[in-house]
C-alpha cells in the first residue's frame, strides 16, 4: 500500500493539491488515506481559511466521504476537531513553509501509541458515542 501523503520524498506542491482536490471531491482512495493524509488535508485547509471555516469545510468533506464510502460511523467529531486545532496551533507558531517543512517540525502530530490525542483523552472518553457525535473537551491533563 502506498502512503498517499508521502509517496515521493519531495511531495511537491502539485501532489499536495491533488490529494486536497481528491479529498474535497470525495474521490480519494480510502486504502491510501491514512492518518498522515488526514493531517495533510487539515494543514492544506488551514492555508486558505481561519480555524472555524477550515473545521467546517474539512468536517463537511470528511462526512461526505464517509457517507459515499458507506462508513458514516467512522467519522469522529472530537478527533477531527482535536487535530484541526492542533494543526492550527502549530501553524500559528511556525514560519510559513511547505508541507514537508511543517511535517518535519511537528512529528508529534503523526505519533502512534501513544498518539498525541491519547495524551489528552482517555480511551473510554474518546470512544464514547458523545465524543463521536460532538466535540468533547479532554479528560486528561498531560
Amino acid at each position: 500500500m502506498t502512503n498517499l501523503a508521502i509517496e515521493s520524498p519531495t511531495c511537491p506542491a502539485e501532489r499536495v493539491e491533488r490529494i486536497f482536490a481528491e479529498f474535497k471531491a470525495a474521490t480519494v482512495d480510502p486504502e491510501e488515506f491514512d492518518h498522515e493524509a488526514h493531517v495533510l488535508v487539515a494543514w492544506r485547509y488551514l492555508q486558505d481559511d481561519d480555524l472555524l471555516a477550515a473545521i467546517e469545510k474539512y468536517s463537511g468533506a470528511l462526512k461526505t466521504l464517509t457517507r459515499k464510502l458507506g462508513v458514516e460511523g467512522k467519522y469522529h467529531e472530537t478527533i477531527t476537531w482535536f487535530y484541526m486545532i492542533a494543526v492550527a496551533e502549530r501553524l500559528a507558531k511556525s514560519t510559513k513553509g511547505d508541507w514537508l517543512d511543517f511535517k518535519s517540525v511537528n512529528e508529534e502530530l503523526f505519533a502512534r501509541k501513544p498518539s498525541l490525542i491519547q495524551q489528552f483523552y482517555s480511551d473510554a472518553h474518546l470512544m464514547s458515542e458523545n465524543a463521536r457525535r460532538v466535540f468533547v473537551l479532554p479528560d486528561i491533563t498531560p
